[in-house]
């Protein structure tokens, strides 16, 4: 039986940008095979969210800002720990720009996090403080949108991220886990799993709908 949607479903697509697809400066393994999934299942939602990440020059988050490695070095920045990446998503940049075989006419917003030089943000929600609001939730809540599924890019930091903050600020949270693909730090995905299980987000395949 096919899982059935309701008009106050939403489908927010992560971060399906060339900076996290294979070429790009921080690419996620087979990011890209998802994105035919995550077209057909958009089509599918009467409502759909686009994220992207959007750093000026010399971002916080970044490795190169500090003189330090990407994945293997942190930063102690003042809202506590800072994972270093490598330079990507760079405003007005081709890496930052979505994909162009993502093919979803009818999404109703494009949000754009991180764009604060010195706070980072992988939640659509919140930034890495977890306190500054970006106003999806305000946006959703306007719009009567209460159950939200999640797919995209990386499962363990930005789907994460989005899937823990949205629950936590009333709202249900799906992730459906075929599409979207993992960075796989240390111990990333496994404390992603744990998350979604004591916050009863569900993981469901795209065959159920």
């Amino acid at each position: 039986m096919a899982f059935a949607l309701r008009p106050t479903d939403a489908l927010l697509v992560i971060d399906i940008q060339l900076d996290f697809l294979p070429g790009g400066t921080l690419a996620v393994t087979n990011g890209d095979a998802i994105i035919p999934g995550i077209n057909a299942l958009a089509a599918r939602f009467d409502h759909v969210i686009l994220t992207q990440d959007w750093h000026p020059a010399g971002h916080i988050s970044f490795a190169s800002t500090h003189n330090l490695k990407p994945f293997s070095d942190t930063f102690d920045a003042p809202y506590g720990k800072q994972t270093l990446w490598p330079d990507h998503c760079i405003q007005n940049t081709p890496g930052a720009t979505l994909h162009p075989d993502l093919n979803i006419p009818h999404a109703e917003l494009i949000l754009r996090k991180g764009f604060r030089q010195n706070i980072d943000s992988y939640s659509a929600f919140t930034e890495n403080d977890r306190t500054t609001p970006t106003g999806l939730a305000g946006y959703l809540r306007e719009r009567g949108l209460q159950r939200l599924f999640f797919t995209g890019l990386a499962y363990d930091f930005c789907v994460a991220f989005s899937a823990l903050a949205a629950v936590k600020l009333g709202f249900e949270s799906i992730v459906i886990d075929d599409l979207t693909r993992p960075v796989g730090l240390p111990g990333t995905v496994e404390s992603t799993n744990e998350a979604f299980t004591a916050s009863n987000i569900q993981l469901l395949h795209s065959s159920n709908f």
